[in-house]
């Protein structure tokens, strides 16, 4: 093979230098393990409203929404005590659906597990949902706070 001018692009590697190839992903996109945190999150709190939906069809009509962290300012009364909410809701507005909040990070930080975050989301879920109807969380979920689903 002649030498090749150093103005002269060099031709993609096919290989690495241990004769291997290149690599690829450590998992095929379908496996779980190639799931962000954010996604899985999302799934649960979709499973939640999916479940929730069965039993009250009217939540077709209120849009669900996760953020990372709530927007906290020091006239919020949950900023005095220390506490940090894991959901919240925006009431309907001329033309816009109610707006059920999930906040990601505070949920996670407060579980260990996919089982123990689950169940945290779904009560969470249940809450918010609860107010936005005006009902009890029991009415919503009979199964609510049960530590076993």
């Amino acid at each position: 093979m002649p030498p090749r001018s150093p103005a002269e692009p060099r031709p993609p590697r096919r290989r690495d230098r241990h004769g291997r190839g290149m690599r690829g992903p450590v998992a095929p996109p379908q496996v779980p393990l190639a799931a962000s945190r954010a996604d899985a999150f999302a799934d649960l709190v979709q499973d939640s409203v999916e479940r929730l939906e069965r039993r009250w069809p009217q939540l077709a009509e209120v849009d669900f929404v996760i953020l990372e962290v709530p927007r906290l300012t020091p006239e919020d009364e949950a900023f005095g005590d220390g506490t940090v909410p894991l959901g919240g809701t925006v009431p309907a507005r001329e033309g816009r659906p109610a707006r059920v909040v999930v906040y990601r990070r505070p949920v996670e930080i407060r579980t260990k597990g996919r089982d123990e975050r689950a169940m945290l989301v779904h009560d969470v879920v249940v809450e918010q949902v609860a107010e936005v109807l005006g009902l009890t969380p029991e009415t919503v979920d009979p199964r609510y706070g049960d530590s076993e689903e």
